[in-house]
Formats: structure tokens, sequence, C-alpha cells
């Protein structure tokens, strides 16, 4: 599994060196807002994970959570002082790029958890192989690629706020669907409410993307691309390890999962209407 992706990677590599060298500008390390951000990030999965398992009211969990508010109090504050923070609170200001950060955290809740919970339902709970639960996600996978040629489109045609919107509704649709007929526990129904999941998220993160990047000068965009991703990745961090203390219970699954698409689905919501208030990049850092 592990091997089908080092010619990929290989190819990328070669590929790279084709490419223009982009403009150095060394700064300091932030040795503190690196270890307080580590500590707030290790101490919440622990505290999610373990709360799921063990319940909320643990010593251990009540302690690593409060951790995590300490730890997190002095990296807001570290970066707030700091000269040189890894996390310029300035990146903040604008409207766009906080729309943004809140969807890309959402759209990977969605997404990872949406991957994370339907395979283990379809293998553990409908008992599909391995390789047809895959099989089950193929269309969505293809979908996807249809669905960022769409994006582009869409926003060439409307601007910005469109494709997010749409995007982001079609994954609420998938997810609503989902919950609706999980008690059925087909996976032709699965496959095909996934398509609406994927495609929506590659309808929407592009234009998000875009509007990331047009929204502090460029000499930021690389600290803003990666604030970004650090959301997004929290965002699926955070889905599995709540999904996953949802759906533990094996005699519970269903109705587990389907709290998972709740919450998933909520978010979501809550996103594309904030994404009504988006600009086109062009205008992004207004």
């Amino acid at each position: 599994m592990f091997g089908i992706n080092l010619p990929v990677c290989i190819a990328v590599l070669v590929l790279l060196a084709s490419v223009a060298t982009s403009a150095r500008r060394p700064t300091p390390f932030d040795w503190a807002g690196q270890a307080a951000a580590i500590v707030a990030l290790t101490t919440l999965m622990y505290g999610l994970i373990t709360g799921g398992t063990e319940g909320f009211g643990t010593v251990p969990v009540i302690g690593s959570l409060v951790l995590t508010a300490v730890s997190l109090t002095a990296f807001l504050l570290i970066q707030a002082r700091g000269r040189h923070p890894m996390m310029p609170l300035e990146l903040f200001r604008s409207t766009g790029m906080r729309i943004s950060l809140s969807v890309g955290f959402a759209f990977m809740v969605g997404h990872f958890g949406t991957v994370f919970v339907v395979s283990l339902f379809l293998q553990q709970h409908l008992g599909l192989t391995p390789l047809q639960a895959g099989f089950t996600f193929l269309p969505s996978a293809a979908f996807s690629i249809v669905g960022n040629i769409i994006s582009g489109t869409l926003s060439n045609r409307f601007g910005t706020r469109v494709p997010v919107v749409v995007g982001l509704t079609s994954m609420v649709v998938g997810l609503t669907a989902m919950l609706l007929t999980a008690p059925l526990g087909s996976p032709l129904l699965v496959g095909a409410f996934l398509i609406f999941t994927g495609s929506g998220g590659s309808i929407a993160m592009p234009q998000v993307t875009a509007v990331v990047l047009a929204s502090v000068p460029s000499e930021k965009a690389g600290t803003a691309s990666a604030v970004f991703n650090t959301f997004r990745q929290v965002g699926g961090a955070v889905a599995i390890a709540v999904f996953g203390a949802l759906i533990a219970d094996r005699s519970n699954f269903v109705h587990g999962m389907q709290t998972s698409f709740i919450i998933a689905a909520s978010l979501l919501l809550l996103t594309a209407f904030a994404s009504l208030f988006l600009h086109s990049p062009g205008a992004a850092k207004s």
C-alpha cells in the first residue's frame, strides 16, 4: 500500500526540478510558539480520544483538556508579543481569511470524518471486504476530479462565493442523505451519496485556497497557506477523535454514525452561510 506511492513521489520530485526557486526570507525559528502549539494539539487529541473511551469526567482527561487551554493561551500570547511569530495574528484581520479558515476546518471534519466512519460502517457493520469498500468510494473520487474542473468554471462566471457555497451545500446534502438512509445498510446508497460529499468538497476548496492566498501580502502567502493547512489538519484529527468515540460501541454504531453526520453537516452548513460574505480574490483584502 505504501510502495504504490513511491513512483508518484519520485515523479513529483523530478517535476519539481523544473520549478523556479522561491524567494527566501530568513527569519528566526519560533521555538516557544512551536513548543506551545505541540503541547496544545497533543493534549487536545489525547483528551478527546481518551474522553470518548473512558469518559470526560476522569482526572487524566480533565487534566489534559485544562493543559490544552493553558498551552493554547500561551501560544496566542507568544504569537501576539513575539518578534517573529510562526502564526502572525494579523493574518486574521481579513474577513476572507477568517471565513476560509473556518471552511477549511469544517471541510476536513466532513471529509476525513466521513471517510473514517463510512469505511468502518461498510467493513465492520455491513461486512464488506476492503476491496468492496474501496469500490464504494470510487464514484466519489471520480466526481471529485469533475468537481475541480467545474470549480474554476463556476468561479470565472459567478465569482468565488458561488462555488464555495454550492460545494459546501452539496456536502451537507450528501451527509444528510446518508444520515437518513443509514439504517437501511445499503452500500449502493452510501456510494451514491458520497458523490455529493466528494464533488462538493472539490468544488469549494480550490476557491477557498485562492481567497486565503489573496487575503495576505505576497510575502506572507507561504505562512497563510501553512496556517490554512494546519486548520484543515486539526479539523480532520478532531473529527476522527470525536467520531471514533461516538462509534466505539458496536451495538450502537449506526446511532453514533448518524450523530457524527449531524455534527459534520451542521459545521458545513454554518460555514456555507458564512461563505455568503466571501468576496472574489481581487477584493479579498478588503
